[in-house]
């Protein structure tokens, strides 16, 4: 197989995935870290601008709950910086003993471009695609 090098040019206005991980030490942490980020998720989508989507993986077997939220633009990310009720839930964690982990994922380019170089602009999948646009091929 040839091998290909990427072309990888962040794009922070095309969007931002972050992924967080919770690591609990059992399931009734596990089940008040879920009820806890149902309640935050709430209050994220009143008060936070340009949250997306959002979803929670909880992985029962493994005691573990992934955070995966979509946003506009880095600008909306630092948003959540005004949502009290996230604020006070991201404390809570390190004191129930529960590991966490978490990523900021940029846009970096048409799916065409990174992993073949071809000459594709850049469309984030965040963003309404417009109705005269070709299909892709």
């Amino acid at each position: 197989m040839a091998f290909v090098a990427p072309i990888l040019e962040p794009h922070p206005e095309g969007g931002q995935v972050v992924v967080t991980r919770f690591e609990c030490g059992g399931l009734l942490q596990l089940a008040y870290l879920c009820a806890l980020h149902m309640k935050v998720k709430r209050e994220v989508r009143r008060h936070a601008r340009g949250l997306v989507a959002s979803r929670a993986l909880v992985d029962w077997r493994r005691h573990t709950l992934v955070s995966v939220t979509l946003w506009d633009d880095l600008d909306s990310v630092y948003s959540m910086g005004s949502v009290r009720a996230h604020i006070a839930a991201s404390r809570l964690p390190p004191r129930m003993g529960v590991r966490t982990a978490c990523g900021i994922f940029c846009f970096v380019g048409d799916w065409r471009r990174v992993m073949f170089g071809a000459p594709h602009e850049g469309r984030s999948p965040l963003r309404p695609l417009a109705q005269d646009e070709p299909l892709a091929r």
